[in-house]
């Protein structure tokens, strides 16, 4: 543990520290690698979570009781979604913030262009949140598609300035499945029919038997990322 919390003024100071330490702890338990982190920054840390499963908000939440998980509400967010993120606030205890679209209402925008929509409803809010935070928490994973295939357990994302912590990186799907077994976690309903990958409902498809799973993302455009993890 370090003598001094990491700041964001000084955390670029601490980007080979992060990289060596990405190495050590690939393989470590997620619950691990997220204590590693909020050893560092304190309680300048947050969780976000699509809550596509429960798996990274529990992780979190053992690691480090408390700890913020946000949501972020784009306002197209599933009914099965919100429901998930309430059984876990209100059965599992965990500290639930969910951050909506900055003077933004409900729109068509996402008909005529998607990049644009997920902009103004997610990167624009998460950016907003991390102004605030030195480290930030998320669920990707490598098995998510090849965009992500390297993704490392800690970064440092300087163009942000925060240190990115992965923890469930390395999870295969079946060890997600096992995790949400083991600990008796409520399930996304989605996931049981035919939707693999969960965003916001006007983009997000259910998935042929054999298909990738987020081939049902932004079916039919070249689009395969929403931008908060480019």
């Amino acid at each position: 543990m370090p003598a001094e919390l990491w700041t964001k003024s000084n955390l670029h100071l601490h980007a080979e520290e992060i990289s060596a330490a990405a190495v050590e702890l690939e393989k470590a338990h997620p619950l691990d690698i997220v204590r590693w982190a909020a050893e560092r920054v304190g309680t300048s840390i947050t969780v976000t979570c699509s809550f596509e499963d429960a798996v990274l908000a529990h992780v979190a939440a053992e690691a480090v009781p408390g700890i913020e998980i946000v949501m972020i509400d784009t306002q197209y967010v599933f009914a099965e979604t919100h429901w998930l993120a309430n059984e876990l606030k209100n059965n599992n205890g965990i500290n639930l913030r969910v951050v909506n679209p900055l003077n933004v209402t409900p729109d068509n925008l996402w008909q005529r262009d998607t990049e644009a929509c997920c902009n103004v409803r997610k990167v624009q809010p998460l950016n907003a949140l991390l102004e605030d935070n030195v480290g930030w928490v998320t669920g990707v994973r490598r098995v998510d598609g090849p965009t992500r295939a390297e993704t490392p357990v800690l970064s440092f994302d300087a163009a942000r300035s925060v240190l990115k912590v992965n923890p469930l990186a390395l999870y295969s799907d079946e060890e997600m499945e096992s995790y949400e077994y083991l600990y008796e976690l409520p399930r996304n309903p989605l996931k049981d029919r035919g939707y693999p990958s969960i965003g916001c409902w006007p983009c997000t498809k259910p998935v042929a038997p054999g298909e990738d799973k987020r081939a049902g993302r932004w079916a039919g455009q070249e689009k395969t990322e929403c931008g908060l993890h480019v």
